[in-house]
């Protein structure tokens, strides 16, 4: 198997070889998949979503001149999942799958679109099966993710470990998304010293990498240094402006009582979410839930995005909504579905709290 270079002049080159050579040859679906590949993994080290949009075009004009092309079907699920388009990945997986039942490939991005659909016990059992067909750095990594959601951490970190050591040397990109994924880890252990050597090295293998500079700033924070903290947000903001960190910046202002600057943050973080009606994910609900910002549209958003998957992500946010808007009951019952896998997420575990915590003392007020 070729393993071609993966770093931030790589990947660039590669599409700017392959757009030629699909200008010269727009049927050529081989040059097509290698673009689409450079793309998605371009649009992961930017964070930016349009490449992977860009990459679904350039796929669906190859299937449309070769419509049983394989390696495009396969690369298309990839794509639509980091669309958030899971149902849409799950289905042209499935087609996949049946076409190349031997192609471990394929049961990875069935895997990964159950789990965010919420089928966890189909989504672990495809990813066993994953494993078992065929050992590799993807399969480890989603091994990770499965243990990390069912509360093993240390578990976790293992198999991120086996998926960073089983990735060639010459897949840069990917060896920095396992560190920093393996930093995230080692934030949630508490462990910041060895989480601040995996996003050190995550950054030394891909320049600027987000989810790296991110995590950087989380272990400044995590130790008190706001202003530390504070300028790596505000400069990774230039980069890549997403509702994360701008809310993450609004937080550091906030704790340090600019209350002008705070607001300026939040209201940017709504703003870089989109339209309510265009949310995949519940992130701008919880947001706003955890901000007590327009708490009606935040229940309509997480309500809306429950409708079409019931991830424990989106159960919380829809148990942290109902809570601030006082309905306890439905609170509670969300907050149950969020826990069901076993998870130790912080964020789920702190909302699942309060809204016991307000449980009990509507009862007593009830006694008394």
């Amino acid at each position: 198997m070729v393993v071609r270079p993966t770093s931030n002049e790589a990947l660039a080159q590669r599409i700017q070889d392959m757009e030629a050579r699909l200008r010269t040859h727009p049927a050529d679906a081989a040059a097509a998949v290698l673009m689409a590949d450079a793309l998605l993994r371009l649009g992961r080290a930017t964070a930016d979503g349009r490449p992977a949009n860009r990459a679904a075009t350039v796929l669906s004009s190859a299937l449309k001149e070769m419509p049983g092309y394989y390696d495009a079907l396969r690369m298309l699920g990839a794509i639509y999942l980091s669309q958030h388009r899971f149902r849409e990945a799950l289905e042209v997986a499935r087609r996949a799958r049946d076409q190349q039942p031997d192609d471990a490939w394929n049961y990875g991005v069935i895997g990964d679109a159950l789990i965010e659909l919420g089928e966890y016990d189909q989504a672990f059992a495809t990813f066993d099966t994953m494993v078992a067909m065929r050992p590799s750095a993807t399969a480890y990594a989603r091994v990770a993710y499965a243990r990390e959601l069912r509360g093993d951490l240390d578990g976790a970190v293992d198999a991120m470990h086996l998926a960073e050591q089983a990735t060639a040397a010459e897949d840069s990109e990917a060896r920095a998304w396992y560190a920093a994924q393996l930093g995230e880890l080692y934030i949630r252990k508490g462990r910041l010293a060895d989480a601040e050597r995996e996003y050190r090295r995550s950054l030394f293998l891909y320049s600027d990498y987000p989810h790296a500079m991110v995590g950087a700033g989380m272990v400044k924070a995590a130790r008190g240094d706001r202003q530390g903290a504070l300028a790596i947000y505000l400069e990774q903001l230039k980069r890549t402006p997403t509702l994360d960190l701008a809310g993450r910046i609004g937080d550091l202002y906030a704790q340090q009582g600019a209350s002008t600057e705070s607001e300026r943050y939040y209201t940017l973080a709504e703003e870089l979410a989109g339209p309510d009606m265009t949310q995949t994910e519940a992130n701008l609900a919880v947001f706003l839930a955890d901000h007590d910002r327009r708490l009606s549209d935040a229940v309509k958003i997480a309500e809306r995005v429950a409708a079409g998957r019931r991830d424990i992500f989106t159960e919380d946010a829809l148990a942290c909504t109902y809570y601030k808007v006082g309905r306890l009951r439905d609170a509670m019952q969300a907050s149950e579905r969020a826990l069901r896998t076993g998870t130790r997420d912080v964020r789920i575990l702190s909302h699942a709290a309060a809204i016991r915590a307000a449980i009990v003392a509507h009862k007593s007020t009830l006694r008394h």
